[in-house]
């Protein structure tokens, strides 16, 4: 048929050619959309995605304006189409959606991308997920998905990014990952997976938090990632003992092998526990196992420095993309087109360049989230110490927030949330927690999508669970340290909230927070000011000049509360990462706030009988948070 329309629009005229090649292109497009249409002329995507929305509960209404009558589903919230009008992308993250996942999800078939981290979605993940044949990202992490991981998933040989952790899925990793040549990013932790482990391709991959799973199949009952407790088999290929040997050797053979055999179980026993003692900390588990020469952390790649001296045009000044108190970032490129950001610490070989130099790397192998910053390898010399991590092409949220185009509102609410789920996981979900102590704007990066990502754990701290502190060399950017690790240096997971209250005015401001304590210095102090112009409803005076009045106004009032709240005097006032998610999230902030303001209208009421004037509980020292300079600079 194709052959005879070009043949019969050659046999016509040049006057009614132009008409004819514009008929052939009118029904061609005709006919590929009729090609989605079932024989009712129903979308098939439009149906598949309705019978996705049918199975799932939607507590926000973000699925409010998909509907069943419409003839394509490419102005739908949460739904990307391609330039053909074929939906390549579905994207519900952190929305609470519950209920289960459709298997008609696997009629969906030009798929690239898949989101949906973040909710409580139950039930197994549907087989037919194995039919998105151009499936480069998909994340179910954080949900309740129950059953095994789907054999099917390994067919998608375009998949690059995978994440399934956080859930409830159990039984043996199917084989067919192994297969997946394109993954680069593989995450199954904190499941209830057992069995062998394949040898994933991915570059980078995290399965803690199995406590049923085994680096081979070759172990004796495997079931867990734990030493194998020593085995004594007394081997049946020996020589048997002849007749003439007296029975009295035969007894002492046995006995001198079975104390033998319960030193060997004792000291077994000694080294483990020293083994464990020493390394408290949770891993990655690297399959491979054969290290050679190379540190062993997890799946991270060891770089050699002529090779980062080649990315980064032999660390020219022209691709500096920061420079801070550790060492300069720079913009590289390695050899397979890969964009990277090369720090070169400091006085790499000195102490304090060794001790920054371990604390990086463990830290950020130990947290892998969506909004932390992932580490690809490092690089270790006599003399050298580099981390090289992914490029951020959207840089700081410093950085963008004085650049252009301005970031607008939405961008800046899901700039906070990210990153308040960023540092929910370093608290609340890394075992042992960790403690970032530098939370800024300067520290909060920007993919290609501006999705925040936590970045620079030079600072952060691993805590036991028996210490409810840590009391150290005070580190961090004035303006945005509390006030009891300034004065005391001890340092928690509030002092992190606190930073990440004044993160949060920073957002609103368009201003860093130096900037913004030197304007408020004129009228008080900083955060005491803050607090002024919210009770007397003027907020719209310290929003961002460059919004122009696009932002929402209850937004912004709840913004500047979480702000507040975070921003306490005293640390067990604060909330808890998890609280502020929560809040950020529009669940519990009213009866939050209103609780603190009982507290405070105490205070001021016990005042009314003494000379002291009422002061609010954010701070008593907060023009010290207005000092022009930094005591550690930007890393």
């Amino acid at each position: 048929m194709r052959t005879y329309s070009w043949e019969l629009i050659g046999s016509m005229g040049a006057k009614h050619r132009k008409n004819g090649l514009f008929l052939l292109v009118f029904l061609w497009t005709w006919a590929s959309a009729a090609a989605l249409l079932s024989p009712k002329g129903v979308n098939f995507e439009v149906q598949a995605l309705m019978y996705i929305k049918d199975s799932l509960k939607d507590p926000h209404s973000v699925l409010e304006n998909w509907d069943r009558d419409s003839v394509d589903p490419c102005s739908w919230a949460m739904v990307t189409c391609s330039s053909e009008n074929l939906v390549i992308s579905l994207g519900i993250p952190s929305q609470n959606l519950s209920g289960t996942l459709s298997p008609s999800i696997g009629n969906l078939t030009n798929l690239e991308t898949v989101l949906l981290q973040n909710n409580n979605i139950s039930g197994p993940i549907p087989p037919e997920i194995g039919k998105l044949s151009k499936l480069k990202t998909l994340d179910l992490s954080n949900n309740y998905f129950t059953g095994g991981i789907p054999t099917s998933i390994g067919q998608l040989e375009s998949l690059q990014y995978l994440r399934l952790n956080n859930n409830s899925l159990s039984g043996a990793c199917p084989l067919s990952l192994a297969t997946l040549t394109e993954l680069a990013f593989l995450d199954l932790s904190y499941n209830y997976l057992s069995g062998p482990i394949p040898r994933f391709p991915a570059r980078t991959f995290n399965i803690v938090g199995n406590p049923l799973v085994c680096a081979t199949g070759s172990e004796q009952d495997c079931f867990g990632m734990a030493p194998m407790p020593l085995s004594y088999n007394l081997n049946n290929s020996q020589s048997t003992p002849t007749s003439g040997r007296p029975r009295s050797d035969k007894v002492a053979v046995a006995f001198g092998s079975g104390i033998g055999g319960i030193g060997l179980l004792i000291l077994g026993v000694g080294l483990f526990l020293w083994w464990r003692q020493k390394h408290s900390r949770q891993i990655l588990f690297d399959v491979d196992d054969q290290c050679n020469e190379e540190v062993c952390l997890g799946n991270l790649k060891r770089f050699q420095f002529r090779e980062l001296q080649i990315a980064t045009d032999n660390f020219s000044s022209k691709n500096i993309l920061g420079k801070g108190g550790f060492g300069n970032v720079y913009k590289g490129q390695l050899t397979d087109g890969t964009l990277v950001a090369v720090k070169r610490l400091k006085d790499g070989n000195a102490a304090g360049g060794e001790i920054q130099f371990q604390t990086e790397v463990e830290m950020i192998s130990l947290a892998v989230h969506r909004n932390l910053l992932r580490l690809y390898g490092f690089c270790m010399t006599a003399t050298e110490r580099l981390l090289v991590y992914p490029y951020m092409s959207n840089g700081s949220v410093a950085s963008r927030l004085k650049g252009k185009p301005p970031l607008d509102w939405i961008t800046r609410k899901r700039i906070s949330l990210g990153a308040a789920r960023g540092l929910l996981y370093l608290h609340e979900q890394c075992d042992p927690k960790i403690i970032h102590r530098d939370v800024k704007a300067a520290n909060i990066l920007l993919d290609d999508y501006c999705e925040a990502i936590v970045g620079d754990f030079g600072l952060a701290k691993l805590l036991d669970h028996r210490d409810s502190h840590v009391t150290t060399a005070v580190r961090g950017t004035v303006g945005h340290i509390a006030p009891e690790y300034l004065s005391t240096g001890q340092s928690s997971e509030k002092t992190d909230v606190f930073g990440f209250g004044i993160l949060l005015l920073e957002l609103i401001t368009g201003q860093t927070a130096l900037e913004f304590g030197k304007a408020a210095n004129q009228k008080g102090a900083m955060l005491d000011w803050v607090k002024r112009i919210h009770q007397e409803k003027k907020l719209d005076t310290i929003v961002d000049k460059v919004l122009r009045n696009h932002y929402d106004r209850i937004e912004l009032e709840e913004m500047v509360q979480v702000a507040l709240l975070c921003t306490q005097y005293l640390p067990g006032h604060r909330p808890k990462m998890s609280e502020v998610v929560r809040m950020l999230e529009g669940d519990g902030l009213a009866e939050r706030w209103e609780a603190s303001q009982r507290v405070e209208a105490y205070k001021c009421k016990l005042h009314e009988f003494s000379s002291e004037r009422c002061s609010s509980d954010l701070t008593d020292d907060s023009s010290l948070l207005v000092q022009a300079m930094e005591l550690s600079g930007p890393r």
